[in-house]
């Protein structure tokens, strides 16, 4: 009995042991939905985990997670609410809070793994055969020349696609549907066809031609323009080896960093330094190229047209396929719109339609077409990889051989 003549009993936590009442009689729990609503309110991980328990399932690391989170809209400072100093550190929670059931996981992934003969060896290829197909055009006259111009194209298609298919290049999960794929492939063949045939035709419509169908040297009424396919397509090799280094690169980034800004800060020079290290191959093969063929080398409209298809490749590896398309079919529009304006211009009533590319071509040539084309569509491009590819989630699926 207290001073005020009430029984006394000794009062317990939540959820601990009762104390036995004054007559000896202990008294069972009650049903208290108190402290579960309290560790809920102590625990919101708990919450985001039951959210996003797919995702959490079947990553194999926690770097897995938290490009899965920063895909859903989960950003360092949404970390903060969860009580993590960033997506990383809450991704660890989440990773280790699944449970495995003596599931054997596999190692985490820190960099894409090393080069593979095969795919070293499809990205030689194209330009191979691309070499092998121009010095049989200068070997060959009339009727043999048509079909060794024809022989070759469809071996280097060939190969390019053989080699888009493997290694570095390749989509992988990241394909884009069936149906939009060949209208990719057919704005690249346009973009390619311009550079061997586009800058002679216009140079003859401008003029007032042409009189006849390439003859598949540089010389005649219709020039083809050799060397920058040829230095594209022996581009595939520096191409695959800069978009490996990007991965490698980019994953160990990944592994190091702490927070998404942090991520994304890191990884923007290892982006810009890749794209420059390809530019600067391209040149060299370029450069080569020209003096092989001995042809002027053509140096801006090639590094914009080579800049153009390797940013949109490089985005289409890594799962971004929409803005290339759209950008790649945008440019080819362009260069097309540039030739009909000129041949429509020589109906009665159009000749003001060409005067803004008679007038490019008088100032600057025919090659300032596709380099202006090219190169305001590689620059929208880089922007757009600047943000889209300093992202984690752009990174969560190391390169595997295929």
């Amino acid at each position: 009995m207290n001073d005020l003549g009430a029984p006394h009993r000794e009062t317990a936590e939540p959820g601990g042991p009762r104390s036995p009442e004054p007559d000896g009689r202990a008294t069972a729990p009650a049903a208290d939905p108190a402290p579960t609503a309290r560790r809920g309110a102590a625990d919101p991980v708990k919450a985001l985990l039951h959210r996003h328990r797919e995702l959490c399932e079947r990553a194999v690391d926690p770097l897995e997670i938290a490009a899965g989170l920063e895909a859903h809209g989960v950003t360092d400072r949404t970390a903060a609410r969860f009580r993590h100093r960033d997506v990383f550190s809450l991704a660890e929670e989440l990773y280790a809070r699944v449970p495995r059931d003596g599931e054997t996981r596999p190692a985490p992934a820190t960099a894409a793994p090393g080069a593979r003969a095969d795919w070293v060896v499809l990205t030689l290829l194209p330009g191979a055969l691309c070499a092998a197909s121009l010095a049989a055009l200068r070997l060959t006259h009339g009727q043999t020349r048509l079909l060794a111009a024809t022989a070759g194209v469809l071996a280097v298609a060939l190969a390019l696609r053989a080699a888009l298919r493997r290694g570095p290049l390749s989509t992988g999960d990241h394909v884009s549907p069936a149906p939009r794929r060949p209208a990719t492939a057919s704005w690249t063949c346009w973009l390619v066809g311009y550079a061997l045939l586009g800058d002679g035709l216009l140079g003859t419509a401008v003029t007032g031609g042409p009189d006849g169908l390439p003859t598949g040297t540089a010389e005649g009424d219709w020039p083809l323009t050799a060397a920058p396919v040829l230095a594209l397509a022996l581009s595939c090799a520096p191409a695959a080896w800069t978009a490996h280094l990007f991965r490698a690169r980019a994953r160990r980034r990944l592994v190091s960093s702490r927070g998404l800004e942090d991520f994304a800060a890191s990884v923007r020079p290892v982006l810009l330094g890749a794209f420059a290290l390809y530019l600067g191959a391209l040149g060299v093969l370029l450069a080569l190229s020209a003096a092989l063929l001995d042809a002027p080398p053509a140096h801006p409209r090639t590094l914009a047209l080579g800049a153009l298809l390797f940013l949109a490749r490089l985005l289409a590896v890594h799962g971004f396929t929409h803005a290339p398309r759209v950008v790649l079919a945008a440019t080819a529009v362009a260069q097309a719109a540039a030739l009909a304006t000129v041949f429509a211009a020589r109906l009665p009533g159009c000749g003001p339609l060409a005067a803004p590319v008679d007038a490019l071509a008088t100032a600057w040539g025919p090659a300032a077409v596709p380099t202006l084309t090219c190169g305001a569509a590689a620059l929208v491009l880089l922007v757009h990889a600047s943000r889209t590819l300093a992202r984690a989630s752009a990174h969560t699926h190391p390169e595997q051989p295929r």
